[in-house]
Formats: C-alpha cells, sequence, structure tokens
C-alpha cells in the first residue's frame, strides 16, 4: 500500500505525469467535463469530497505555477473563494515559490478544461468552485 496522503490511484498517476505548465482541473459536481478529457470522478455525495479538502491534498503532492478560477467566484461565493486563497498561500509558502492567481470567465474556464490532463470531480456544490491547476517545476 501506498505511504502517503494521496491514495487515489489515478490522481496519483496524473499528477506524476505533470510536465511544467499541465493542467489539473479541480471542479465540482456540476462542471461540465469534455469527452476527450480523462475524468477522474472522487464524487460520493453532495459536499464528499469537497473542494478545499480536494485541493489541499492535491497542493501537498503537486508544484504549482499558476491557478485558473472563474472571475465570477469571489461574487458569488465568497467565502469558498478566501478559503481557496488560503489553501493557495500555506501552498506557496511551503513549496517557496509564488503561486500565480489568474481569473477568467466562466465560460471562458469551461473552454480551457479541454487543454487540461484530467478532471477531478469533487461532490462540491458550492456555485463557481472550481480551479485549474497549472504544474510548476521542483528545481
Amino acid at each position: 500500500m501506498k505511504k502517503g496522503l494521496l491514495l487515489n490511484a489515478p490522481l496519483n498517476a496524473v499528477i506524476a505525469e505533470c510536465g511544467h505548465t499541465d493542467q489539473i482541473c479541480l471542479c465540482d459536481a456540476g462542471l461540465p467535463i469534455p469527452a476527450v478529457t480523462q475524468r477522474i470522478d472522487l464524487a460520493l455525495k453532495a459536499g464528499v469530497p469537497g473542494l478545499l479538502e480536494t485541493t489541499q491534498v492535491v497542493c501537498e503532492e503537486m508544484v504549482i505555477e499558476r491557478v485558473i478560477l472563474a472571475e465570477e467566484l469571489p461574487r458569488v461565493s465568497p467565502e469558498c473563494h478566501g478559503q481557496l486563497l488560503q489553501l493557495l498561500q500555506q501552498a506557496e509558502s511551503k513549496q517557496g515559490k509564488p503561486i500565480q492567481i489568474e481569473y477568467i470567465a466562466h465560460e471562458a474556464f469551461k473552454q480551457q478544461t479541454h487543454q487540461c490532463k484530467a478532471v477531478v470531480r469533487t461532490g462540491e456544490v458550492t456555485p463557481y468552485a472550481n480551479l485549474i491547476i497549472c504544474a510548476g517545476v521542483a528545481f
């Protein structure tokens, strides 16, 4: 058995395969997932697992250079937005490298998922609670 925080085999594999600038989307239960993109479905029921706990685990496993969020998130779901920013600040501190935050319209966000290596569906039910993580490098 793997020793470590992240136990999900498909998600472990995608993270391990990421090169610099590759993208992984962590999304709520309702985001449409392109048919051509790998789907890793973690959702069990509404809220389980949540986006924040999923993001926290992924941040422990991955060097992050940039994160893309929907520009609607701060206005529609400010609490979730604030918690995501806190998690990203903690990740930035741990990895010792800055994490750039970019905001784009939700429709553009959905189009950007076509460029992702995988879309990880959580049980999150907060509106616009999605992020695209762009891989950095550990050196």
